[in-house]
C-alpha cells in the first residue's frame, strides 16, 4: 500500500523544506492566524519554481471564518483557481457550505468547472457540515478527488470513529486524508485504525528574526503576536512523519 504525505505549507520557503524532507504534496496557503487563506500569486509561482518532485495544490479560501460564500466572493474564488492553473499549481483545495450546513453543490459545481484538469481537495469545511455521511455522498457525486477532515474533531486523532467510518463508507470512491494535529508520535496510529493512505501535516517549527534592532512594544496584528518569530515547514518533521507511513 502506497501512503502519501502533504504538507500544509504557508510559504514558498516552507514548501522548499516540504520538498526536502520527502513530501509528495504541498498544499499552499496564507493566513495561518485564520486556518488558512489564497496565498498570494507571486507565492504560487516561486514555490511552482521551487517543487520539481512535489506536487503543488492551493487552497481557495478568500476569507476566514464560515463558508458561506457569497456571489461576489465565489467569482473571486473562480479567479484565484485560475491564477493557480496559471501559476502552474497541480490541484486546488476549496469547500462551500450552504447557511443550514449542506454542501453547497452550486457554488461548487462553478468552481469545479473553473478548476477542471486540476486535482481537487473539498477541505475541513467538511469539519463544520451537519451529515459528514451525507456530505461525503455529495462531494463524491460532485467529482472531489479528496476531503481533508479532522473526523470534525479539534484533531484527527480525536476524530479517529469518524475518519474510519467515511474510509470504509468511501470504499475507494474518493480520498479521505486525516488532518490536523498529526505529528510523528500519532501518526501511525492513525494511520492503522482509520485505514487512510494520505496524511495531512503542518510539521512546523518556529524560527527567531534575524532583526537586532527590534520595537517589542508593536504588534501588527493588534493580538499582542511576537513580531520577530515566524513558522515554517520543518524538514526534519516531514522525513519523520514520511519514514513512518512508508514502513508501516
Amino acid at each position: 500500500m502506497t501512503r502519501l504525505l502533504e504538507n500544509c505549507a504557508y510559504s514558498a520557503e516552507s514548501a522548499l523544506n516540504a520538498q526536502n524532507g520527502g513530501a509528495d504534496r504541498v498544499e499552499l496557503c496564507s493566513g495561518m492566524g485564520e486556518g488558512g487563506t489564497t496565498p498570494s500569486y507571486g507565492e504560487m509561482i516561486a514555490a511552482r519554481q521551487l517543487l520539481t518532485t512535489t506536487r503543488l495544490n492551493v487552497i481557495i479560501r478568500p476569507r476566514g471564518g464560515d463558508f458561506l460564500y457569497t456571489e461576489r466572493e465565489i467569482r473571486i474564488m473562480a479567479d484565484d483557481i485560475k491564477a493557480a492553473r496559471q501559476a502552474g499549481a497541480d490541484g486546488v483545495v476549496f469547500g462551500c457550505l450552504t447557511s443550514d450546513g449542506d454542501i453547497d453543490k452550486r457554488a461548487l459545481e462553478l468552481l469545479l468547472a473553473a478548476a477542471d484538469g486540476m486535482s481537487t481537495t473539498f477541505h475541513r469545511a467538511f469539519d463544520v457540515c451537519r451529515n459528514p455521511l451525507a456530505a461525503m455522498e455529495d462531494i463524491i457525486a460532485l467529482g472531489f478527488d479528496r476531503i481533508l477532515t479532522s473526523g470534525q474533531q479539534p484533531d484527527a486523532v480525536r476524530g479517529i470513529p469518524l475518519l474510519r467510518q467515511l474510509v470504509d463508507k468511501a470504499a475507494g470512491r474518493i480520498i479521505i486524508m486525516p488532518g490536523c494535529g498529526i505529528n510523528p508520535h500519532n501518526i501511525k496510529r492513525i494511520a492503522m485504525e482509520t485505514r487512510a493512505t494520505e496524511f495531512h501535516a503542518s510539521a512546523r517549527k518556529t524560527i527567531g528574526s534575524q532583526m537586532t534592532f527590534r520595537n517589542e512594544a508593536i504588534s501588527m496584528g493588534g493580538n499582542g503576536a511576537d513580531e520577530y518569530a515566524r513558522s515554517i515547514t520543518d524538514t526534519e518533521t516531514i522525513k519523520q512523519l514520511k519514514t513512518i507511513i512508508t514502513n508501516l
